[in-house]
């Protein structure tokens, strides 16, 4: 009998300490930071598009956390600068994901603010990434005869349907918006980079 009231009093308080070391200690140590002065909160449109991002399971294979110069040669891949936790005051949760399968997103508003190119990846990657490993995801698509409201995605002709013009749903749209608006080149403060020293 002691030994098992031992054993619940021994994986209690190792709860407790993770609970402790992990949780309340970050919670306090981030919960007064405030967005840079270049950071806006998301837009209706580009709050719908990261719940298309997340459905989609985009975070699987992208990051948006570009590390430090000492931890990978981010900056010199043209990902930005290094994240801090100011850059995501708005992302509830922060999609930083931890794959780096595809290349990481945190400016790719800034690097590739082009609507037709996000569109055309989208729907067939290897249409403007020749040897790309993303999948498509034509099911956020349609094909047929656009309408005068409708938004057509310009495709190289090796790659467009027979049967119409791919169209792109109020999704694909949604999700380009929030693609372009991950755009993190605007300037962090010393304070704000040696207050956290980064997200690592």
């Amino acid at each position: 009998m002691k030994r098992d009231l031992d054993l619940i009093v021994g994986a209690l308080v190792a709860i407790t300490i993770a609970t402790m070391l992990l949780v309340v200690f970050p919670y306090a140590q981030l919960a007064d930071i405030s967005p840079p002065k270049g950071l806006k909160p998301y837009t209706a449109t580009q709050a719908r598009g990261r719940l298309v991002y997340i459905r989609e399971g985009c975070l699987y294979c992208h990051s948006q956390q570009p590390r430090d110069a000492d931890l990978g040669p981010d900056t010199a891949r043209g990902w930005g600068r290094v994240s801090v936790p100011a850059d995501y005051v708005y992302d509830r949760p922060p999609l930083l994901g931890t794959m780096r399968t595809g290349p990481d997103l945190f400016n790719i508003g800034a690097r590739q603010p082009s609507s037709d190119w996000q569109l055309a990846h989208l729907y067939q990657p290897r249409a403007v990434s020749p040897g790309s490993i993303m999948p498509g995801y034509p099911y956020l698509f349609r094909v047929g005869e656009p309408g005068k409201d409708d938004v057509v995605v310009n495709l190289p002709e090796a790659f467009r349907p027979s049967g119409g013009k791919v169209i792109a749903t109020k999704d694909a749209l949604d999700l380009v918006e929030y693609m372009k608006g991950l755009d993190h080149t605007y300037p962090i403060t010393d304070e704000e980079l040696s207050a956290t020293g980064g997200l690592e």
